[in-house]
């Protein structure tokens, strides 16, 4: 007997196994979250040993307390300024660490041991009291704590999930926040998640609307991102439901309703655009969700109704080890969570690299889309951004499916060609699909009228000879804008569509194919142009990272064909 974890599409082969009598499901406790909040230190296993070599993530929040799951994992206690102190006395630090360091500890009660993926820094950014450093300007605050962070303890993965409600900007603009955000994540090459912040369903004005509007208040301009969640070189986090937050207790009771089931859109996150009209937020991960009480007439939501939210640690746990909570909050942490794993696995990635994998093992869960259908579809990324994260998918290759990355730079105006092989086998038999994901980090501006100052995009060419590729975009080079589109028969018809994806930061788009396409040869030919805007008058590269995949849904063996073909 083994045990193993993965995806479901990932484990598939294995049923067609003769060896294997049979698959079954991993047990679960039939416990729900309001016992799981009361459990003391003997109720839960225990903390695997640190390993100290666990990539770092620093919290800027509240605080972090010295909980039993999170003591040793603790690298670094701060305050910035110094006179806030250190203490978590409002509570959603400590719980914001367990989620980056533990994820939902629902997923781990089951298990022989706490696994941690990540050691904290607390960086205490915010009063005792929830609010912010008068005497300081919030930009020159996050710059200073940013930089020390990263400075003294090599820090590369910040999590803030904090924003500013009372910050209206027109529609594509930012404030200086996320500006200051935007430009450390560029010179300092990290990783910024932040929460794309909280609304209660129509502002709270008619509780029953939370049920009978829903999604459709979640595109509500009142409900755009708020400051700095519309940054460019950020990562801003959405949040998906973890279930629909009833629970056992509630299961039959007639006047609970749930607004949503696993996988959909919370009915608190804030959606896009961002800067420039960019695709906000980036991705989504759980976060918790909301539930009618028609008696209460009320939107219960954790920790009042524990079942609605992720567990994780509680900052006065002498009196209560564990609690229930939701929001954007937590979905940034665990996006955050997931991409210390990827750290991890590539200590050396670039931020736009771990971006790119990110992306490149996104997708939208079918509740979502399903959950989507009456909103147009244009709006859709506006809720989900490219979606839910997969962490194996992103760290590794397997037998039917490869993943190559690079690592690169570009002058403005400027534009590569990467050959893509494309062996016999994955040109025929069946489902087959090509993903590309792009990731780089533009200087940015407030006072330009557009706030990013280079451009990049991808086109993927098949059936072209390599010279007449470079020939083409050759003649382009130096206009400063786009160039027309090569020729239908050569342009891959790539999904989200160019319009949809080139303003993004981060971009991915994918294309599948079910009949032959012999004709068009064993090598496509992915370009990549950095277009200049004003930063034309500056002597500078643009950095970026990109990643393609090649799956052939058959289970072809891609790996071991591709392998060798790789340059290194």
């Amino acid at each position: 007997m083994i045990r193993v974890k993965a995806s479901g599409q990932s484990i598939r082969p294995i049923f067609s196994v003769p060896e294997v009598a049979f698959i079954d499901l991993p047990p679960e406790p039939d416990i729900e979250a309001n016992q799981i909040v009361q459990f003391a230190l003997d109720d839960v296993p225990p903390v695997a040993p640190l390993d100290p070599d666990l990539p770092i993530i620093a919290v800027l929040d509240t605080g972090v307390n010295d909980h039993p799951f999170l003591a040793d994992a603790i690298v670094a206690r701060e305050a910035f300024p110094s006179e806030l102190g250190e203490a978590d006395i409002a509570g959603h630090g400590t719980a914001v660490a367990g989620v980056a360091a533990l994820g939902d500890l629902r997923s781990q009660l089951d298990g022989t041991s706490l696994q941690r993926v990540a050691r904290i820094i607390s960086a205490k950014v915010v009063t005792d009291e929830r609010k912010f450093f008068d005497r300081r300007t919030l930009p020159s605050q996050m710059r200073q704590t940013i930089q020390s962070l990263n400075a003294s303890h090599g820090c590369r993965i910040f999590v803030i999930s904090l924003g500013d409600t009372k910050a209206n900007f027109e529609q594509g603009r930012v404030g200086p926040w996320a500006t200051t955000l935007d430009e450390l994540a560029r010179e300092l090459n990290v990783l910024i998640f932040v929460s794309a912040g909280n609304r209660p369903p129509r502002g709270g004005t008619s509780v029953e609307q939370g049920v009978t509007q829903y999604p459709g208040y979640l595109l509500e301009v009142a409900n755009r991102v708020c400051e700095p969640a519309g940054g460019a070189n950020i990562v801003t986090v959405g949040a998906l439901a973890h279930a629909n937050g009833i629970g056992p207790q509630h299961e039959f009771d007639a006047h609970i309703q749930p607004i949503t089931e696993r996988d959909e859109p919370a009915p608190f996150t804030r959606t896009g655009p961002g800067a420039g009209g960019m695709t906000k937020p980036d991705f989504v991960d759980y976060g918790g969700t909301m539930v009618f009480d028609a008696v209460a007439r009320r939107l219960q939501t954790a920790p009042h109704l524990a079942t609605a939210g992720l567990i994780t640690t509680n900052h006065d746990f002498l009196r209560q080890l564990l609690t229930s909570k939701s929001g954007t909050s937590f979905a940034a942490p665990m996006l955050a969570n997931r991409a210390a794993q990827l750290v991890r696995r590539f200590p050396g990635a670039s931020a736009n690299l771990i971006k790119a994998l990110l992306a490149n093992s996104a997708t939208v869960p079918e509740a979502s889309t399903r959950r989507l259908l009456a909103l147009d579809a244009r709006d859709h990324s506006r809720v989900h951004g490219i979606g839910l994260v997969d962490t194996l998918r992103a760290a590794y290759s397997d037998d039917h499916r490869v993943v190559y990355f690079v690592e690169d730079s570009l002058e403005l105006d400027h534009f590569a060609v990467y050959r893509l092989p494309i062996p016999i086998e994955f040109q025929t038999g069946g489902k087959r699909t090509i993903r590309v994901s792009l990731a780089y980090d533009p200087p940015v501006k407030r006072t330009r009228a557009e706030y990013i100052g280079t451009r990049m995009n991808f086109r993927l060419i098949r059936g072209c000879p390599v010279d007449h590729v470079f020939e083409y975009f050759r003649s382009r080079v130096g206009e400063g804008t786009d160039p027309p589109e090569m020729a239908g028969k050569y342009d891959c018809d790539l999904v989200p569509k160019k319009n949809a994806r080139d303003k993004n930061t981060i971009q991915s788009a994918s294309i599948s194919f079910s009949a032959d396409t012999t004709q068009y040869g064993g090598e496509y030919h992915l370009v990549v142009r950095c277009v200049g805007g004003w930063a034309m008058d500056q002597e500078i590269r643009q950095n970026f990272a990109l990643v393609v995949e090649l799956e052939h849904h058959a289970q072809v063996q891609l790996y071991a064909r591709l392998r060798p073909r790789l340059r290194t």
